[in-house]
């Protein structure tokens, strides 16, 4: 459908409130997604300018797409805010100022690789000696990341993809992956440090040369793991961005890590003593891959899971937005906070297959790890 089709699909009902968090903590109808669609709908048809409150509304939205499982009439509101937003940062006026120039030029280093690995330790150093500013702080981020992973066949069964910053600050994760996929006799490629272009796309900006470059860092036919919910979220997009037959194959071929894995974790050995973990739902896992289940097909047989009674409401993270909306972020997360405290207490380890949803979570004093990385601790990975 063409985008004013997609937006004449939301009818106002309202039902989507409730799971919007930048709605739960100002009560703002502006900062809800019916709000937001009626702003959308008022600059297509020229009755409202575009000014900085226009562009606050929208860019106060953490596209959680906590909404869209929540409409009636299947609004595609991931689409619309996107397209959205990139008509507003293509804008030479204010709608530049949507994505600050700091943000702009961050983004054109992601798919440089190992100026991302080498400011990444340079970030942490800064960060121990507490140089970096409280808004601009990511949480824990590791000095020494351990060796990049690689592959170990030409021809690989299935393919890991490791991203851009995940592999600078969450390596450790991408060395689990691989210690699960070879502990059941299937050999792993690797892409190399490709870009996805999420975060690109979240700010407004042209994904589409990273996608191509992402597609031929894993050819063949063979499945690809994701182990980053945003970053597969976008993967599985590839089809409808750039809308040809290899890009829709290629979406095709991706998997979250747990889905591949659910079907086969029966084949691991489970460990004798379990410790009580909280299960956090990344946004792009289970609003829009909607595979959060898997997660807990694969850890039913190594933790005992508690669950969160909040619906899978955001955390506040959402890629770059903690850091361009410090304050709603930091709003947010104080109630994903309060909900997992008041299920588990202070000190209760949370599993989230996301890293930024690790990463926001942990600058708050959690103890969070993804969730194949409290798998391969129990067999035996001590990397």
């Amino acid at each position: 459908m063409s985008f004013d089709e997609d937006l004449n699909t939301c009818v106002g009902c309202g039902l989507c409130l409730p799971h919007c968090p930048t709605f739960r903590v100002s009560g703002e109808e502006a900062l809800s997604p019916r709000g937001r669609i009626a702003i959308m709908r008022s600059i297509e048809a020229g009755t409202v300018a575009v000014d900085h409150d226009v562009a606050h509304y929208l860019n106060t939205c953490i596209q959680c797409r906590g909404c869209e499982p929540a409409c009636p009439s299947g609004v595609p509101y991931g689409r619309l805010i996107e397209h959205t937003k990139a008509r507003l940062a293509d804008d030479s006026g204010v709608g530049r100022s949507t994505v600050p120039l700091w943000l702009r030029f961050g983004l054109r280093l992601l798919p440089r690789h190992r100026i991302v690995v080498a400011g990444s330790r340079v970030l942490a150093v800064a960060r121990r000696a507490r140089l970096v500013p409280r808004r601009f702080d990511p949480g824990p981020i590791p000095i020494r990341n351990g060796r990049p992973l690689r592959a170990t066949s030409a021809t690989p069964d299935v393919w890991i993809f490791t991203g851009c910053v995940m592999d600078a600050w969450q390596r450790r994760t991408h060395r689990s992956t691989a210690h699960i996929v070879s502990e059941l006799g299937t050999t792993f490629g690797v892409s190399g440090g490709a870009c996805c272009g999420a975060l690109h796309a979240h700010a407004g900006l042209d994904s589409r040369d990273l996608a191509r470059q992402t597609m031929l860092s894993m050819p063949g036919d063979a499945p690809i793991l994701v182990n980053s919910a945003g970053c597969g979220a976008a993967l599985k997009d590839y089809g409808h961005l750039l809308d040809t037959d290899a890009s829709r194959a290629f979406s095709a071929r991706v998997l979250d890590v747990h889905e591949w894995l659910a079907p086969r974790v029966d084949r691991l050995p489970r460990p004798a003593v379990r410790e009580t973990v909280v299960i956090q739902d990344p946004c792009h896992l289970r609003h829009v891959q909607r595979s959060h289940g898997s997660v807990r097909d694969c850890l039913a047989g190594f933790v005992e899971m508690v669950e969160i009674p909040d619906d899978g409401l955001c955390c506040g993270a959402g890629g770059a937005y903690a850091l361009v909306q410090p304050a709603l972020a930091r709003e947010v997360r104080s109630r994903k906070v309060a909900a997992i405290e008041a299920v588990a207490g202070r000190q209760a380890v949370v599993a989230s297959a996301n890293p930024g949803c690790l990463q926001h979570l942990a600058a708050a004093g959690l103890d969070v790890r993804h969730p194949v990385d409290i798998i391969a601790a129990t067999l035996g990975d001590a990397s």
